[in-house]
């Protein structure tokens, strides 16, 4: 007899039983290849979603040092020798 499943669909349109399965097939895509026959693609997939809040949190900062730095000066005017001992 058929019966109802719950799934979820990476966007690649495969299905998956579980929305992490699914969210890591998406990650590993956009990863691309990582190592020798794309073999660590997954597992560096798997590790982006474990640990995502750590990952969210330096994005976070790095957005928010872009726009303070954004207000601060144009780094452009100063030479790269400058910037480095800074």
């Amino acid at each position: 007899m058929a019966s109802v499943i719950e799934a979820y669909r990476d966007n690649r349109g495969t299905l998956h039983l579980d929305p992490a399965s699914a969210t890591v097939a998406d990650i590993a895509a956009a990863l691309g290849r990582v190592g020798d026959e794309g073999g660590l693609t997954e597992g560096v997939a798997r590790i982006v979603l474990e640990r995502r809040a750590e990952i969210e949190m330096a994005f976070a900062e790095l957005d928010r040092m872009r726009a303070r730095s954004a207000t601060l000066c144009d780094v452009t005017e100063f030479p790269r020798s400058q910037i480095a001992s800074a």
